[in-house]
Parts: C-alpha cells; sequence; structure tokens
C-alpha cells in the first residue's frame, strides 16, 4: 500500500468507529481526502494544514451563535493521521450539480447575512479569514509559462495594492472600511452548502476568521460581473441578503464600492486555479475558462486606465 491508500485505510476505521456505514472515499479536491461513513464524513486536511488555527476555528464552530449556521463537527477532537490532520463531520447532502436550477441561492444568502451579524467578539479567538490569502496563494502555482497564466499574473499585479498584506489591515481596498474585522467564512461558494435534516446549512471553516465579510460575496458577484452567472439570480442572492440584514453591502443602492475589489481579486483566483488545471492536464482552455481568462484582460485595462487618470 503507498501513502494515500495507507491514508484512506486510517479514514476509514475511524469513520467505522462514529458512523454506521462501510467507508467509501468520496471526489473532491487534489490536496483533501474524504471518506463518508454512513452518518459521517471523515476529512484528511490539505498537507501543511496548521493545526492551532484549525483547533481555534473548530472550538469557535460549536458556539451556539453559530448553531443552524455553520455545520457542527462530530467532534471537536483534531486527529493526526499519516501526517495530516483529521476531523469528523455529520454527513450532508450536497448541491445537485445536474440541477443548476434547484441551487439554494436565497438560503444561502440569508445564512451568510446570519454569519456576518454574529460578534466575531463573542466566540472563542479565531485567526483572519483565508479568503483574501487564497488569492496569493493561488497565483502562486502559475509560473507565466503560457499566454493566459502572463494576462491572470498581470490582473493580479494590478489588484496587488488592493489587496491584503502582511502587516496590512485584512479589510484593505478603496471604499468603506465598515466590513474589516467582522466574521467571515472565507471561502464560501456553492459547494459548501449542505442539506442536513432538511434544511441548509454552511459547512467548511478551514478559512473562517475575522475579516471582510464581503470576500464572502465575492464568487457569485465575480460570476456575474463577467457574465457567467444570470443576472435575475445575482440578484435573487443579492436580495435576499440584505432582506435579512447583511452587513456586507449597503441596503440599498449599488454594492459594487464594496465588492469590486473582492469580485475582481476571486476572478483573478478562478481563472489561476483554471489555468493550473489546464496546464496539468495537458489541455486548452474550456469556453468558461476562457471567459475568466477576458475578464482578467479587462480587470488589466480597467486598472491601467484608474491609474492613468491625473488627480488634482
Amino acid at each position: 500500500m503507498d501513502e494515500i491508500d495507507d491514508l484512506i485505510g486510517e479514514l476509514g476505521r475511524i469513520g467505522l468507529r462514529y458512523g454506521d456505514a462501510p467507508p467509501e472515499v468520496l471526489p473532491t479536491r487534489p490536496d483533501v481526502t474524504i471518506v463518508r461513513a454512513g452518518s459521517v464524513v471523515v476529512k484528511a486536511h490539505a498537507p501543511g494544514a496548521e493545526r492551532e488555527p484549525l483547533e481555534l476555528r473548530m472550538r469557535a464552530v460549536r458556539h451556539p451563535a453559530l448553531r443552524g449556521i455553520l455545520l457542527e463537527p462530530v467532534t471537536e477532537e483534531v486527529a493526526e493521521v499519516c501526517g495530516r490532520l483529521v476531523t469528523v463531520w455529520p454527513t450532508g447532502v450536497p448541491v445537485d450539480h445536474d440541477d443548476p436550477d434547484s441551487a439554494p441561492w436565497e438560503a444561502s444568502a440569508r445564512l451568510l447575512a446570519r454569519l456576518h451579524a454574529v460578534p466575531a467578539g463573542a466566540l472563542p479567538p479565531l485567526p483572519a479569514a483565508g479568503g483574501p490569502a487564497r488569492v496569493g496563494k493561488t497565483v502562486s502555482r502559475l509560473d507565466g509559462g503560457s499566454a493566459a497564466g502572463r494576462v491572470v499574473l498581470r490582473a493580479f499585479d494590478s489588484l496587488a495594492p488592493f489587496l491584503p498584506g502582511p502587516g496590512r489591515d485584512p479589510g484593505a481596498g478603496p471604499g468603506p472600511r465598515n466590513g474589516a474585522g467582522l466574521l467571515a467564512h472565507g471561502d464560501w461558494h456553492m459547494g459548501q452548502m449542505v442539506r442536513l435534516h432538511g434544511e441548509w446549512i454552511i459547512l467548511d471553516t478551514d478559512d473562517l476568521g475575522v475579516g471582510d465579510p464581503a470576500w464572502d460575496l465575492s464568487r457569485p458577484a465575480a460570476w456575474f460581473a463577467a457574465g457567467l452567472l444570470e443576472p435575475a439570480v445575482w440578484h435573487r442572492f443579492l436580495a435576499a441578503y440584505r432582506a435579512e440584514g447583511g452587513c456586507a453591502v449597503p441596503m440599498d443602492g449599488e454594492p459594487w464600492e464594496r465588492l469590486e475589489i473582492p469580485a475582481q481579486a476571486m476572478t483573478v483566483q478562478l481563472a489561476a486555479a483554471a489555468v493550473a488545471a489546464a496546464e496539468r492536464a495537458g489541455r486548452g482552455l474550456d469556453e468558461v475558462e476562457g471567459v475568466l481568462i477576458d475578464t482578467c484582460q479587462r480587470i488589466v485595462q480597467f486598472r491601467s486606465a484608474c491609474h492613468s487618470v491625473p488627480t488634482q
């Protein structure tokens, strides 16, 4: 057995301890391994994940203030298996990717609004939310060897002055700063939604922390701005978020003063991930990935135009 087989075997044994069915491996992203054992899933986090931030997040997610918003773990314990950090969670029913019309846009917006309303100070101490840092980490996988990769790198460079960095405010960027220092999921997208006991709930707290909640809206905002999400769906999502009292954007009017930088940064992140995946597979970009690259080119042009405008 190789290392991954050893890991899967150990995850299966943990699953049998907490679960009620034979373990099976679930498809997920390359750096994470998940085994389901009936009513529970056992997750091996990405190599290099740090124990202390994960333990802080596991402790926080069990706080009563987050009940019904974030999925609670089966146990707060963070185990170590084959050099990987491992946690155990209830099994939920994910969004059906073959039926995009069933995606819970309004339910997810309401849950995000409720999450953002929880005072970070009421929870156990948390690290910074992971959203902004994920952009640079994803872009760092590119070597600029392709034309598409070079476009992504230029777009990232054009946004760099507006992104948080070491010693900088996690809410860095133009516009109102009232979002900085609040609770944020850090990596929200529709794949982070599951139905449990008949209700939708948000999972995955690997990036939960203190930051700007506008970053949690960045993915649908980026898809909408790139023309990849129907306007009606985006407006339904935004209206539900506002109706629930969401604080990441103004309650009325245009939301883009708060969302522009996060949405553009998310576009760069998605494009960087797409280019890296295509290069690993030795294939060209598909239609959606091409749209993301075109949008990155527009970001470069927009930022260049803004920079060239003389100021008084």
